[in-house]
Parts: C-alpha cells; sequence; structure tokens
C-alpha cells in the first residue's frame, strides 16, 4: 500500500463508527461485530494489490507484468464488473451488519 494516510483514516472513522455503536446499543456483542466487520471492509478496499486487481477482471487469471507505477490518473479506472461485485458483497454486508445493529 502507498499511502498510509488512507489507512489511517478508514481506521480512525472505524473507531468513531464502533464507539457510537457503543454508546447507542450498550451492547459489546453489536460493538465488536461493527469492529470486525468494519476491519474486513477497510481490508478489502484499502490492502489490496491494487497493481493486481486494477485491470479488467477478465485478466485476474494472469500475473502482473512488473512495469513502472502507472500515473496518478491511470490508477482511477472504473471497471464496471468490480465496480458491480464490489458493490453488490459491501451492499450485502452493509445490510446484514444494519439489520443486526438495529435488532
Amino acid at each position: 500500500m502507498g499511502n498510509d494516510a488512507v489507512l489511517r483514516t478508514c481506521l480512525v472513522g472505524l473507531a468513531a463508527a464502533t464507539f457510537l455503536t457503543a454508546l447507542c446499543t450498550h451492547s459489546w456483542r453489536k460493538t465488536a461485530a461493527t469492529y470486525w466487520i468494519g476491519m474486513l471492509a477497510i481490508c478489502g478496499v484499502v490492502l489490496p494489490d491494487w497493481k493486481f486487481f486494477d485491470r479488467p477482471v477478465s485478466q485476474w487469471h494472469t500475473l502482473v507484468a512488473d512495469d513502472a507505477d502507472p500515473p496518478p490518473l491511470m490508477r482511477l479506472r472504473l471497471y464496471p464488473i468490480r465496480v458491480l461485485l464490489y458493490a453488490a458483497v459491501y451492499g450485502f454486508g452493509l445490510r446484514k451488519w444494519w439489520s443486526f445493529i438495529s435488532s
């Protein structure tokens, strides 16, 4: 990972969400669930090797050539299948988390 500031910002946001969950629900189980689901979400977005994943999904099964880092503007390419995969996984996780917290 190239930018540790993003990881720190995500972890501070997770700490705030965990604290608010504990404050509102008074439940250690719901607080722990918020923390662990948040950690999994952060690990899924911030920590992957984006040089590997920042290409079409059809090429994910092949090795990555060890080229120079792409320019910053080229790094934020949006592939529709990847966006759909992330939206489905994180949407499902967020829905399950919310139904657990609100019960």
